[in-house]
């Protein structure tokens, strides 16, 4: 007995320090970054769980490579481990794609030309800020934003974004007697902090001051003279949105969910009056096999229900029904769903092409009605249709939107709408 436990002893103290020398050749002697051109990479390493001195774990190296897949300016990541004198380093491996992209743009239809230039770059400073700026010309109508928006200062929990607009537009305003169009102009300023709490949710809170412009257009399609001549309202607006966002990229692919809401107040500074307005949306897309995506949104809102023509939901093609018409009709409260699968049948490293066969059902209540209007049939949209896209993927966005679309209860009603960027 007197010899056995001091050799006890000394196995077990063996053992221990042979455990401990395995634990320290296993852990993780650096973490690296390869293909980064802009990217910050201390901005990359603060986007990731792995770190030095840690224990080498496949689960968390698979998060960390779909967090870097969820930057804006990663087009592609993946991990390897490299050893080295027994001790691991871990090297993720990053295609970085383009994000600083040119704006420019011009169209012509019937008695309308327009032209717009500017750039927007989505990883700024290569810490995944925004910053963009552009000019539209509309007919000889001038429209203008700056937009800065930095989610996480210095890596923190707060960011914050600003924007500086000016808008001008031909807007019809839908009164009892008819349409009459206006010349409309919406000159702002804005700023909004961002607190976030964990990797996927965050709070915005902030207001915008803004002058809105109606002036009686000299371009009518009636002799009605309903409505004023000119209109001047400066107004103030406070919003707050609570934003859960648990998507993951796969280059152009998305899967998983994000929604938000958002509630809003407008306080007119001529009659002391206050307009509330509450928003959500809803966002769900399935991975289907290896070359299908299908992708829904749901779009509620809810504001006070004025007997006016500037009511503030509108219909529109290129916001939320595809192929009814720019802006023909406004309401007070609203409810759509946009549904779409897009398949991938050209796939190459330059450029991808996919089909899509799509379906957009709306309704809308009418300024001073009743909620229950939203049922009736007469205030349904129901539009389906098919599209393609074009997809160059080296660039973040570049996605050439063709789409055709068909109202079911009455087919003479159809459009094409053209865009960059999937319709949502």
């Amino acid at each position: 007995m007197p010899i056995r436990l001091p050799l006890l002893i000394l196995f077990t103290t063996l053992y221990l320090s042979i455990e401990a020398q395995n634990d320290r050749a296993s852990a993780i002697e650096a973490v690296s970054f390869e293909g980064t051109r802009k990217y910050d990479q201390n901005y990359l390493y603060e986007t990731i769980s792995t770190r030095e001195g840690s224990e080498i774990s496949d689960e968390i190296l698979k998060e960390d490579v779909q967090r870097l897949n969820n930057l804006s300016g990663i087009g592609f990541a993946r991990y390897r481990i490299d050893t080295l004198d027994n001790k691991p380093n871990v090297v993720f491996e990053l295609e970085e794609v383009r994000t600083f992209i040119p704006i420019l743009n011009s169209g012509r239809i019937t008695n309308n030309l327009w032209f717009q230039v500017g750039f927007v770059d989505i990883n700024w400073q290569g810490k995944d800020q925004i910053f963009s700026a552009d000019y539209l010309n509309n007919d000889g109508r001038h429209s203008a934003n700056l937009f800065f928006q930095n989610p996480r200062i210095n890596n923190s929990d707060w960011g914050f974004s600003a924007s500086i607009s000016s808008w001008s537009s031909l807007e019809p305003l839908f009164f009892a007697e008819g349409t009459v169009n206006y010349e409309y102009g919406n000159d702002g300023i804005g700023l909004t902090a961002i607190r976030h709490f964990g990797r996927f949710r965050h709070i915005e809170f902030g207001g915008t001051y803004f002058i809105e412009n109606y002036e009686r257009s000299e371009t009518q399609f009636t002799d009605i003279k309903v409505g004023p001549d000119r209109l001047r309202q400066p107004k103030a607006l406070s919003k707050i949105a609570y934003k859960v966002n648990r998507l993951n990229y796969d280059r152009f692919y998305q899967d998983g969910s994000a929604w938000y809401i958002q509630y809003q107040n407008v306080f007119n500074t001529i009659d002391n009056t206050w307009f509330h307005i509450v928003q959500a949306q809803f966002y769900k897309f399935y991975k289907v096999k290896k070359k299908g995506n299908f992708a829904g949104r749901l779009l509620l809102g809810l504001a006070r229900n004025n007997d006016s023509p500037f009511a503030p939901f509108v219909a529109d093609s290129h916001t939320n029904i595809r192929g009814i018409g720019n802006r023909i009709d406004r309401g007070t409260a609203q409810v759509v769903l946009n549904s779409e699968y897009r398949h991938t049948f050209y796939n190459k490293k330059k450029i991808s092409i996919q089909g899509v066969v799509f379906s957009d059902v709306g309704t809308w209540r009418n300024p001073g009605g009743k909620l229950s209007d939203l049922l009736t049939a007469e205030q349904f949209r129901i539009f389906t249709g098919l599209g393609f896209r074009i997809i160059y993927p080296k660039i973040y966005g570049a996605v050439l939107r063709v789409d055709y679309a068909i109202d079911l209860n009455d087919a003479s009603q159809r459009g094409l709408v053209l865009g960059i960027g999937q319709y949502f």
